[in-house]
């Protein structure tokens, strides 16, 4: 397997990044997985400007364009002979003198790798309430930056109790995403999921769910959701880029409603896909 490391396909076993890298000692990196198939990226541009909303809040400097590093990830696709795959592009800070001062570091350090998309991806999940807690309105929590500590946590409180997902709540006890996906369900006939300044990351998939949506003339709002009106809907789902759509079937050991609009919006999430990456 060859990686991508600043500008140099290599193979994976000697892409290193020094002890003094930032992204290793403080989570100072951001990073995107972008789903590929046939060989074509789905969604790359909003990847991309997801990721530079990112590097300017972070006071980070990418020193290669969209256009550039789509380049470098079809060769890496075409090198590693694979078509169907998770790219996994990150890209640190750098290394630097001790502490938490970024004025001496600036030769950042990008990473593209190639991680295999779910074969046979398990359609039903069941979900827990995570204990930890995130902040409402905190602009760090619209970034996918490196620091995971707390999403690590969620999702190891869910395996401890045999779920497939943790929902994390924020100080207002709305719900805000699940440790690696966006949240959806169902009330009242209406798809809501929770607001961006909730405390979630604005997930591709989630925007494209709402197109799709918007499309189909299926009424959609982002509005503040609790566990509580979770119990009592017609049905939920989350999202996430590497298997699209998976239907939610129990949170906290309590099963849930199911609705055919979770199959319905899955298949024409799928349709998308195949249509923007001529893969039909």
């Amino acid at each position: 397997m060859h990686v991508f490391l600043n500008g140099d396909l290599v193979p994976e076993e000697r892409a290193v990044v020094p002890v003094t890298d930032r992204g290793f000692l403080l989570g100072d990196s951001l990073f995107e997985a972008v789903p590929f198939y046939g060989g074509q990226p789905f969604r790359w541009e909003p990847h991309m400007l997801r990721l530079q909303q990112g590097l300017k809040l972070m006071r980070m400097h990418m020193p290669f364009s969209s256009k550039q590093l789509l380049g470098f990830a079809h060769r890496l696709l075409e090198v590693n002979k694979m078509s169907d795959t998770l790219l996994r592009l990150t890209i640190s800070r750098g290394s630097g003198p001790r502490g938490y001062s970024m004025k001496l570091a600036q030769q950042p350090v990008v990473v593209m790798s190639l991680h295999p998309l779910p074969l046979e991806p398990k359609p039903q999940w069941r979900l827990i309430t995570s204990k930890l807690c995130v902040l409402a309105d905190d602009p760090l929590m619209q970034l996918k930056t490196g620091s995971r500590a707390r999403n690590v946590l969620a999702r190891a409180e869910a395996e401890d109790q045999h779920a497939d997902e943790a929902l994390l709540l924020n100080n207002r006890g709305e719900i805000t995403e699940g440790a690696a996906t966006n949240f959806f369900c169902v009330l009242d006939g209406m798809v809501c999921t929770s607001p961006i300044a909730a405390g979630l990351l604005p997930g591709v998939t989630r925007a494209a769910i709402l197109e799709i949506c918007a499309a189909a003339h299926i009424k959609t709002a982002e509005r503040p959701i609790t566990p509580s009106e979770v119990r009592n809907s017609q049905g939920a789902f989350l999202s996430v880029s590497t298997m699209g759509i998976v239907e939610a079937i129990s949170l906290d050991g309590a099963e849930l409603p199911r609705t055919p609009l979770t199959a319905k919006l899955r298949g024409a999430y799928l349709e998308v896909v195949r249509r923007e990456t001529g893969t039909e």
